[in-house]
């Protein structure tokens, strides 16, 4: 996944779908033309070569190749790309970064086969518009060549298009999933199913206990405004009907109403609907949409795996004859602001394996909750509490790590752009932002204006503050899944990729992958050389470490 591994690789750029078949384009030659039938055969023969495919959108060419049993070992991902470049303050003088928003620009609304069209995107009407997939590729090779560090956002374009490989592969594969099991959760956890219209009977005898104790019959729970004014004719003064607020107050109705609160969405999000309609076939296939969230995390289009609460994640089960293996890495977003910064004395303080204690055995903090407190507090701007009273002495003791998201704080809240280690830069406050800060500082200015200012300044700050760390986060996880799946697949042989080990899950910091059972051991190492591979490619010699938890089990809820 490095650059020069980038230089050597043959380019073949998949040019488009015309009415005769699809258009390939050796870098070095002329384009050929495979009818539809062959394209996937063309595309094994080629990539048996060790072929780099670049095409405008993972999404649409590799599902029909996984489909074929064809399976690439690297592409590059232009859209992707081209949105990193777009932003990135290292490509900010490049051409690509100066043009005029054009169709590369404009995301897919849905994943579709190719139809005919030469690299039709949408647009924002959700028509088609043309994109020279060949025209793209020179930009993007222009962009790196004259960037402020080309190393760098090579790095991260690479992990950005093996990224989407890799979510292509885990929706084509699935995570096993047993219906019948998580059936039998919901009725443990809701009552029996329901019949349509009705609530499950735990949900309702929660609602009817609630309505009981408020003495309110008609209290509505689904409707914010409804449940606060129901609150109120039972004498329960509220603000709002978040459940961390409710628990504040003290009424017997309020345990009653945050039991409804947490099986009703359960049931709502991952219910008797959620399995009729996302498992199949024994396998939950998430939907994963690459970069989706504006740091570089993943988010879903639909199914919400990033959101699978532990309530039922006992019914992912292995296959007969394999298991899960679930690895965890402990404490991320901490380590990689160590490593970011170049903080030695922080470094050293997770080098036993917890961060926190090795803070307090530093004598910088008193005790581990505080550590983790005023460490989290010091990632997400933290003002207030012990985490703002705490925040001196964590300084004092790590100044290069505290330095970094305050310096990044700063930058934020005047307006500047930061970026991540590889070079995903952050966007600029929009037009709000800045209206409010030309009003505080213009001639008609009063005290009110600039109180606003300042606030949306900080609020902007906190995010800028954050987004180094949550983006390099996530740059380090792209990378460890990026080697293990390579790691893997040499583990696999010939195998088919879903009849080896493979990737199943991702969620942040956490991975899974179905195993059969003679390849776990195996499994679990790779995945903790994969870490290790990650960290060097980021942060190069300087010995962080990132620890794993790793559990080889038979379904994901043991392994937790």
């Amino acid at each position: 996944m490095s650059a020069q591994e980038g230089r050597l690789a043959p380019v073949h750029i998949v040019v488009g779908a015309a009415s005769e078949g699809v258009v390939l384009r050796p870098e070095s030659g002329e384009s050929e033309t495979v009818c539809r039938a062959d394209f996937a055969r063309r595309v094994r023969v080629l990539d048996a070569e060790n072929v780099r495919w670049v095409w405008d959108d993972t999404t649409t060419w590799y599902p029909g190749l996984l489909e074929a049993g064809v399976r690439i070992g690297r592409c590059v991902d232009l859209r992707l790309s081209h949105a990193i470049l777009r932003n990135s303050a290292l490509t900010a003088g490049s051409e690509l970064a100066r043009a005029a928003v054009g169709p590369w620009d404009r995301p897919r609304r849905e994943h579709r086969e190719p139809d005919g069209a030469l690299f039709a995107l949408d647009d924002e009407d959700g028509g088609k518009v043309d994109a020279d997939p060949v025209a793209e590729w020179a930009l993007q090779q222009d962009a790196i060549a004259t960037s402020a560090d080309a190393g760098r956002i090579q790095r991260l374009l690479a992990a950005e298009s093996a990224g989407a490989l890799i979510a292509a592969e885990m929706r084509f594969a699935g995570m096993p999933w047993r219906a019948d099991v998580h059936e039998e959760l919901l009725a443990d956890l809701l009552g029996p199913r329901p019949k349509p219209g009705e609530r499950p009977a735990r949900i309702e005898a929660a609602l009817g206990e609630t309505r009981r104790l408020l003495d309110v019959p008609d209290l509505n729970p689904d409707s914010p405004a409804e449940l606060l004014k129901g609150l109120a004719r039972g004498g329960v003064l509220a603000t709002s009907t978040r459940s961390w607020e409710l628990k504040k107050i003290t009424h017997p109705a309020i345990p009653s109403l945050l039991e409804y609160k947490k099986l009703a969405r359960l049931a709502s999000a991952n219910g008797w609907n959620w399995v009729d309609t996302w498992v199949e076939g024994g396998r939950f296939r998430p939907d994963y949409v690459v970069g989706g969230v504006v740091t570089g995390r993943w988010a879903t289009s639909g199914g919400g795996a990033l959101q699978l609460p532990k309530q039922i994640r006992g019914a992912a089960v292995a296959d007969a004859g394999w298991k899960l293996v679930v690895a965890d890495a402990a404490q991320l977003e901490p380590r990689i602001l160590a490593a970011m910064a170049g903080d030695r004395d922080m470094v050293a303080a997770g080098a036993a394996g917890d961060l926190y204690a090795g803070i307090v055995a530093s004598g910088a903090i008193d005790t581990r909750e505080h550590a983790k407190v005023a460490l989290l507090g010091a990632m997400y701007g933290a003002t207030q509490g012990d985490g703002g009273r705490l925040m001196p002495q964590l300084a004092r003791a790590y100044p290069k790590a505290i330095s970094m998201v305050e310096d990044a704080a700063r930058a934020g809240e005047r307006g500047e752009i930061v970026s991540t280690r590889l070079g995903r830069s952050s966007p600029l406050p929009g037009t709000t932002w800045r209206e409010l800060q030309d009003d505080a500082y213009g001639e008609d200015a009063n005290p009110a204006a600039a109180d606003r200012a300042r606030s949306y300044a900080r609020s902007w700050g906190r995010f800028t503050r954050n987004f180094i760390v949550q983006g390099t986060a996530a740059e380090w996880a792209l990378c460890w899944m990026a080697s293990l799946r390579n790691r893997l697949t040499e583990l696999s042989g010939d195998l088919w990729f879903t009849e080896a080990p493979h990737l199943v899950f991702f969620l942040h910091d956490e991975l899974v992958v179905h195993t059969p059972e003679a390849f776990a051991d195996r499994v679990a190492d790779e995945v903790r050389a994969a870490a290790a591979d990650a960290g060097r490619l980021l942060f190069g010699a300087l010995p962080v470490e990132f620890p794993l938890t790793v559990a080889t089990v038979d379904n994901y809820g043991q392994a937790k």
